[in-house]
């Protein structure tokens, strides 16, 4: 297959090719795979990766293979398969087990770390659908977009804007929309620096990464969703498998590129497991159904013709007015040898104060948010319909333990602009690029689609999408994603989903037992994460790293 158009090769002296071809499956593509590393170091890599401007084979040269090649050969598996672990002989057992038996469970047995890089935020999105597998993402709080890769501004260009005569237009005003970005970012770093003056006991290092996270979180709203990004993905061979079959299905050039490339890295480490995905009477039938359904439910979608009515940015769409009892009737069971519905049925009959009672046994005392209550709180449910914007929908879609449905991205909600670009003057330039995006987008709309057009709309405008999930995973991410450090407004739709569960549902048991849940709003809210993080490293005698400013 013939490079795709539009991706930067880095540059590797000699010897950094011969590391880098020991370890990754190549050297010149934004699609690879990680392998002859133990699992620790590449989950410390993918970990480092998050929060580095750099690639992931920059980033294994400069930070772990210098002076550790010895210890890594030590335990790395040979390339040829005729490491101590017995590859060849792994892929035999595989293949006789799962393509005589056709046994998918197998396909969880064995797994991959693969990287994808120069990925457009629409594509992001797509990889971290599936609910099997770790991703790890680099994250758009703490790397600044302000710096060009092999001369371009770090956007996607879609191959459908050739056809349609768009691609000088769309490039150029991308290109405004990252200067604007530049400007902006720059200028809210010192309005913070002014703001947020250095405290004694803090080093650089925590102040610095603190004002560049802030100033990261308000500025990136200009960013558009064909802004690139670099993720980790580790999963099994079954979740890949699923992957790529929805890759295959999906209308963008973009992604079923991407979903080739991925196929041909997984096929050099786990071979057996990618038989079925590109075989015309499996895979491909399986991709021919997705496709099917979707242009099925596209017409179907189009002959409603309505507009939208006015609805608050977090709503509570559905609950169960009977959760907390069927919840304390759930936390019962396994301590009982009564069938279910007789559990119920004397549920149905007690007073509060005993439902209290049972909660508070089953709760117990949480002394940290990891302290979660049992399968019992799986027993009710809560289905949220919210509109945000966009930056704001990447952070909470990383929960995949719920259902979560998102419509097509497109300037039709409005946008959100941050208090800091009044702040510093920057109001008409956010506006005027939001206008212009706006404009942009309707014109690819027309000459391509819309779905081809999502790529210029900016992280600020708004999105909505549908949460449904149970109690016991409102637990993990509400109380997780109203901590100190969280982005102000993720945490202002979480701290909205807990009110409506104790006030609309009437859930307040429930309400009450999240304790971590945080209500508070804060100035600097990094600088306490920063704090912490910095406390430990000293406790490990290790000093504070330098700030990343690519």
């Amino acid at each position: 297959m013939t490079p795709h158009p539009g991706f930067h090769i880095e540059e590797f002296t000699t010897s950094e090719l011969e590391t880098i071809n020991r370890y990754f499956t190549n050297a010149d593509k934004p699609v690879f795979g990680i392998i002859g590393l133990p699992e620790v170091v590449k989950g410390a890599l993918f970990a480092r990766y998050s929060r580095s401007p750099k690639s992931v084979r920059r980033l294994f040269l400069d930070e772990f293979a210098s002076g550790a090649t010895i210890g890594i050969d030590a335990v790395a598996q040979h390339n040829d398969g005729s490491g101590p672990v017995g590859l060849d002989r792994a892929e035999e057992l595989y293949d006789r087990v799962f393509t005589q038996y056709g046994d998918d469970s197998v396909a969880q047995l064995g797994g991959a770390h693969l990287a994808v890089e120069q990925a457009s935020n629409i594509l992001t999105k797509v990889l971290e659908w599936g609910r099997l597998a770790s991703y790890l993402e680099q994250s758009t709080r703490y790397i600044f977009y302000d710096k060009k890769l092999g001369g371009r501004f770090r956007y996607h260009t879609p191959t459908e804007l050739e056809g349609a005569g768009m691609v000088e237009r769309y490039r150029s005003e991308l290109d405004d929309a990252f200067a604007t970005y530049s400007r902006v970012v720059g200028e809210l770093v010192e309005y913070y620096e002014a703001l947020h003056p250095k405290q004694d006991g803090d080093s650089d290092f925590v102040w610095k990464s603190t004002i560049r996270a802030k100033a990261c979180d308000d500025a990136r709203g200009l960013l558009p969703a064909s802004t690139t990004s670099n993720v980790g993905i580790f999963a099994s061979g079954q979740a890949y498998e699923a992957l790529l079959l929805r890759m295959q299905a999906h209308p963008l050039d973009e992604v079923r590129w991407f979903g080739d490339q991925m196929l041909g890295e997984l096929r050099k480490m786990i071979p057996s497991f990618m038989k079925r995905v590109d075989v015309p009477d499996r895979g491909g039938v399986w991709a021919r159904y997705f496709t099917d359904v979707a242009e099925s439910m596209t017409r179907l979608a189009a002959q409603l013709d309505v507009d939208p009515q006015p609805s608050p940015s977090v709503t509570l769409v559905e609950f169960d007015p009977d959760g907390e009892r069927k919840v304390a009737a759930a936390a019962l069971y396994s301590y009982t040898n009564l069938p279910d519905a007789q559990i119920r049925g004397i549920v149905s009959a007690m007073s509060g104060t005993e439902i209290d009672a049972i909660f508070d046994a089953y709760i117990g005392t949480r002394s940290n948010r990891r302290h979660k209550p049992g399968r019992g709180m799986e027993q009710t449910f809560y289905r949220f319909d919210v509109l945000c914007d966009y930056g704001i929908f990447r952070d909470l879609q990383r929960h995949r333990m719920l259902t979560l449905e998102w419509q097509q991205l497109s300037p039709d909600h409005g946008y959100v602009t941050p208090p800091s670009i009044e702040a510093v003057g920057a109001t008409g330039a956010w506006d005027a690029a939001m206008e212009k995006s706006a404009a942009l987008y309707h014109d690819v709309a027309m000459a391509t689609s819309p779905v081809v057009a999502q790529y210029v709309v900016p992280f600020a405008q708004n999105i909505r999408f549908v949460m449904n999930l149970n109690a016991r995973e409102a637990f993990h991410m509400l109380e997780l994603r109203t901590q100190q450090g969280g982005h102000p407004d993720y945490r202002k739709v979480c701290q909205q989903m807990h009110t409506a569960i104790r006030e609309v549902a009437g859930h307040h048991r429930i309400a009450d037992a999240m304790v971590f849940v945080d209500h508070n709003e804060y100035d600097l809210a990094r600088i306490e994460t920063e704090r912490r993080a910095a406390s430990k490293r000293a406790a490990f005698g290790l000093e504070d790293p330098t700030v990343d400013h690519e």
